[in-house]
């Protein structure tokens, strides 16, 4: 039996014709875009979705900032990459990466399998790491003041 691409989740007509799994924007009050790739592969997933529901934390974080922020996180395989890279160039500019948890950082603890990337920075700049396995929510919110800051 040959080898099938499925249709990624949320994604209508198949791979590469939408913004992307789990591509969620964030306008915190017009001041800040936030857009997060997460494909929800990892653990990490989680923890952002946390903080992004404590959207006060966020907004304060993000106050007065007119910059994109593209969030990668959980684990990223050789076959996701590509999707990873489209949703990278399709955030607009300005805009600042940010690699949250072991996993999009350096592969977590599956660096050592076939198919997974040994870090994002293998195909996109990075501005920021945000280290652990999962990161608490406050660190993403941490890390996007970071950033933003680098971004000023």
């Amino acid at each position: 039996m040959a080898a099938v691409d499925l249709p990624l989740p949320g994604v209508a007509g198949g791979p590469g014709t939408g913004p992307g799994p789990g591509v969620i924007t964030v306008d915190a009050g017009g001041g800040c875009s936030l857009r997060v790739f997460d494909a929800g592969l990892a653990c990490c997933g989680v923890e952002v979705a946390a903080a992004l529901r404590r959207g006060g934390a966020l907004a304060a974080a993000t106050a007065g900032h007119r910059l994109n922020v593209f969030v990668v996180a959980g684990t990223v395989t050789d076959k996701l990459a590509p999707y990873v890279l489209k949703a990278f160039q399709d955030t607009p500019r300005p805009r600042r990466v940010l690699s949250f948890g072991a996993c999009a950082n350096s592969g977590g603890p599956y660096w050592d399998s076939y198919c997974v990337t040994k870090g994002v920075d293998q195909f996109i700049p990075v501005d920021a790491y945000v280290p652990g396995c999962p990161p608490r929510p406050e660190a993403l919110l941490a890390g996007l003041a970071l950033v933003l800051r680098a971004g000023e």
